[in-house]
C-alpha cells in the first residue's frame, strides 16, 4: 500500500497557549507579534517537506468557530497537535480533562493520532516531558511529544515533522510502549514476511535471502559489512537471534522492535507498505487483487511464471520428498493466507495419493480450476503467497488471458490449456462415479462407489494429453431434472458437452437425446454420448432410435462404451481414461467434430467385427482399417495445416 496522498494537521488546545503564533512562525520562519485570532489553513508543498507529500495545517479559534465546526475538522485531521503553554498548568491539566477525551469522542473509526505539543519554552528554564509522560500512558494514540518555542522557532519543524510522520508511519498499530514490544499484529505481519522471504523453508534467512528481501523492500542489495554488523547486534542483545549465521524469525522481529525504538518507524512501516499492509495492518485488495481485465468469450489461465511458482511452492513445503502434501505441509504452506483457497474436502475434487494428500497434480489441477472459475480468489492467495517477491512485479503477471473462443473457432483449434466439460445425464445413469473416474477413484468390484471422504465428486479436474501437450479438463456434473425443467444458461455454457446414460437402463437413453435435441443440436459445442456401465448387459432402449443410429442421423461420435470397473488386473487405476483424452481432444479442436465421427464410427464399426464370423469378420475389418486409415490420414493433414 501506498502512503496517504496528503496528510492534515489541526491544531487545538486553549485560548492564547499559541496555536496560531507555531502557524505563522513555522511559514514566515520569524516570530509576529501582532497575532490574528486563527491563522487561514496553510498549504505545504510535498517538494518542501521531508516525506515527499503535501501537507494543510489547520487553525481552530473558538472565538471564531464553534463546537460542531471543531468536531468537523477533528472528524477531517489527519493528525491533531494538542497544543498547551508549558508555563500555565492549567493548560496542561485541560489537555486530560477536555481537549484528549474531546479528539478521541469526535473521531470516526481508529483513533486519531496526537501530538502533544508544549510551547513557549523560551519563558521557563524547567521541562514538562515527565509529566506528560504519564499522560502518552493513559492515551496510547499519543504519539509524541515535543517542547518547543514559535518566539525563538525552537523545534517547529520538528513538531509538524513529528505531525506528519505520525500520520504516514504510526507508532500506535507497531509498538505496545507498556511492554515495550511489537503489537500482535505487527507481529503476525511480520512473520508473514518472514516466512515469504525464507525461499528454502529452513525458518532461517539466509544473507541471501537477506538481499533478495532489502531489494524488494528497499531496491538496494544490503553491503557485507552491514549484514556482519547487523548479526552482531543481534547476538550481543538476545539469545537465538542469529543461528548458523543466519537470522532467525526471532531477530528478525527484534530487529524491527530495535528500529521503532530509535524512532525508525518508517523503516518498518516500509517492509509492510511492501507487502501490502494499510495502517491498520490489513492486507489491502487493491494489493491482493490487481486488475485483470478478462473480456467476455475469453478465460483467465495461470501462465508459465505462475506455474513455476506455484511447482516451486510445492517442493519448497514438501519436506519428505514423497511428491503430496502431508496436512502438516499443506498447513504449512498456507501459513501465510488466512484460509487455503479450495475446500478442506479437496479429496472429492483432485488427484490425491493413498493417504488422501494432496499430489503435485493434483496441486496444479486445482489452482487451474480457481484461477478459471474464480480469478479474484487465486490472484488473492496468490499475493498471500508472495508471488512477487522474486520479481518485484504484480503477481497478475502470473495469469494469462485467453483469445475470444470465437477465433478458437475460426482458426479450428483452441489456444488454451484449461477446458471445461458438462457431464449431464439422468439420475442413476452413473454421472457422479464418471467424473470420479477422472481422478482415479473407482467403484469396487460389487459395482459401488468407493468413497474415500463422503459423497461423490460432482465437480473434478485432473491433467490429460492431447498430442503430448498436457491440458487441464474440469468436469463439472450437471444435476440431473425432469424435461419440463429447463437447464440453467450456465449449464450449457462449456467447451465440450459428455452426455451420459445408463445403457443397461431402457429409459436412460431418452433423456439425453432430448437434452441435445433442445440445447446441443446446432450448437458450436462438440458433444460426446456415454454409455455408461457397459460391464452390464446392454438393454434396447425404450426411445424412436437407439443410441448409435441416434448418433449417427445427428453426426455425433457412436456411443463411447465406458464402465466405472476397476481394471481386472487389479490395478486402482481405471483402465478406461481414453475418454477423458477424447473428451479434451474435442475441446481443444471444436471444428473438427465431423472429423471425430469419422474416425470414431469406423473404429467402433472394427470392434463390432469381432463378433461376426470369421470369414465376415477379416472381410469387414480389412474394410474398417482401410476407413480408419484414411480418416487418421485426413485428420493428421488437418492438424499439420493449423500448425503452419
Amino acid at each position: 500500500m501506498v502512503m496517504r496522498k496528503s496528510v492534515r494537521i489541526l491544531l487545538v488546545g486553549d485560548r492564547s497557549v499559541g496555536k496560531t503564533s507555531l502557524i505563522l512562525s513555522l511559514v514566515s520562519e520569524e516570530f509576529n507579534e501582532d497575532v490574528p485570532p486563527k491563522a487561514e489553513e496553510i498549504t505545504i508543498p510535498a517538494d518542501v517537506t521531508p516525506e515527499q507529500v503535501p501537507t494543510h495545517i489547520v487553525d481552530f479559534s473558538a472565538v471564531e468557530q464553534t463546537e460542531e465546526q471543531l468536531v468537523d475538522e477533528i472528524q477531517r485531521a489527519h493528525v491533531v497537535c494538542v497544543v498547551y503553554s508549558v508555563d500555565d498548568e492549567d493548560s496542561l491539566e485541560h489537555v486530560t480533562t477536555h481537549w484528549l477525551p474531546l479528539v478521541r469522542s469526535s473521531a470516526q473509526g481508529s483513533p486519531l493520532p496526537v501530538i502533544l505539543v508544549g510551547n513557549k519554552v523560551d519563558l521557563v528554564d524547567y521541562s514538562t516531558i515527565d509529566m506528560v509522560m504519564s499522560i502518552m500512558e493513559e492515551y496510547p494514540e499519543i504519539e509524541s511529544c515535543v517542547e518547543c518555542s514559535a518566539r525563538t522557532l525552537k523545534n517547529i519543524s520538528e513538531m509538524f515533522y513529528y505531525a506528519q510522520k505520525a500520520v504516514l508511519h504510526p507508532t500506535g498499530p507497531l509498538y505496545v510502549l507498556e511492554s515495550q514490544d511489537l503489537t500482535e499484529e505487527c507481529k503476525k505481519a511480520l512473520t508473514r514476511i518472514f516466512k515469504i522471504c525464507d525461499l528454502d523453508n529452513d525458518g532461517l534467512l539466509s544473507d541471501t535471502e537477506l538481499n533478495v528481501f532489502q531489494k524488494r523492500c528497499f531496491n538496494a542489495p544490503l553491503q557485507p559489512q552491514v549484514l556482519e554488523d547487523v548479526k552482531a547486534v543481534l547476538s550481543k542483545n538476545i539469545n537465538d537471534g542469529v543461528q548458523n549465521n543466519c537470522i532467525t524469525l526471532k531477530g528478525f522481529l527484534f530487529l524491527h522492535c530495535l528500529f521503532i525504538q530509535r524512532g525508525r518507524n518508517e523503516t518498518v512501516w516500509t517492509v509492510l507498505r511492501k507487502f501490502g499492509y494499510n495502517d491498520s495492518l490489513r492486507v489491502t485488495k487493491d494489493y491482493l487483487i490487481p486488475s485483470v481485465r478478462v473480456p467476455h468469450g475469453c478465460t483467465s489461465e495461470l501462465n508459465h511464471r505462475g506455474q513455476h511458482f506455484l511447482q516451486k511452492l510445492f517442493e519448497k513445503h514438501d519436506k519428505d520428498r514423497d511428491g503430496a502434501l502431508s496436512f502438516t505441509e499443506m498447513s504449512c504452506l498456507f501459513s501465510t493466507c488466512p484460509t487455503p483457497p479450495w475446500h478442506p474436502d479437496f479429496k472429492r475434487t483432485v488427484v490425491t495419493n493413498s493417504r488422501g494428500w494432496m499430489t503435485m497434480q493434483g496441486f496444479m489441477s486445482y489452482w487451474s480450476l480457481i484461477t478459471l472459475m474464480d480469478l479474484p480468489l487465486a490472484l488473492e492467495h496468490l499475493g498471500f503467497l508472495g508471488y512477487n517477491i522474486i520479481e518485484n512485479e504484480s503477481h497478475a503477471n502470473a495469469v494469462h488471458v485467453t483469445r475470444e473462443k470465437s477465433l478458437d473457432l475460426a482458426k479450428k483449434q483452441s489456444s488454451r490449456n484449461v477446458y471445461q466439460c458438462h457431464v449431464i445425464g439422468q439420475q442413476k445413469s452413473g454421472k457422479s462415479s464418471f467424473c470420479a473416474c477422472h481422478i482415479g477413484h473407482t467403484l469396487d468390484v460389487k459395482g459401488k462407489y468407493v468413497k474415500r471422504d463422503g459423497s461423490p465428486p460432482s465437480l473434478t479436474v485432473n491433467s490429460v494429453l492431447v498430442y503430448g501437450q498436457e491440458k487441464q479438463l474440469i468436469l463439472r456434473e450437471v444435476e440431473a431434472k425432469g424435461m419440463a425443467d429447463p437447464l440453467m444458461t450456465e449449464d450449457t455454457q462449456c467447451d465440450v458437452v459428455c452426455l451420459v446414460y445408463d445403457s443397461n437402463h431402457p429409459k436412460s437413453f431418452e433423456y439425453v437425446a432430448e437434452i441435445y435435441l433442445r440445447y446441443f443440436e446446432g450448437s458450436k459445442i462438440p458433444v460426446l454420448v456415454v454409455a455408461n456401465k457397459s460391464d452390464l448387459p446392454p438393454v434396447r432402449q425404450d426411445y424412436i432410435h437407439q443410441p448409435d443410429e441416434f448418433c449417427s442421423r445427428h453426426k455425433l461420435a457412436p456411443p463411447h462404451l465406458f464402465s466405472a470397473l476397476p481394471s481386472p488386473t487389479g490395478s486402482s487405476q481405471h483402465p478406461d481414461k481414453d475418454v477423458y483424452v477424447k473428451l479434451a481432444t474435442m475441446a481443444v479442436f471444436p471444428r473438427f467434430q465431423a472429423a471425430w465421427v469419422l474416425f470414431y464410427r469406423h473404429r467402433h464399426l472394427r470392434q463390432l467385427t469381432i463378433m461376426a464370423s470369421d470369414k465376415e469378420m477379416w472381410w469387414r475389418a480389412g474394410l474398417g482399417v482401410a476407413a480408419l486409415t484414411a480418416i487418421g490420414f485426413l485428420i493428421s493433414r488437418l492438424f499439420r495445416g493449423e500448425h503452419r
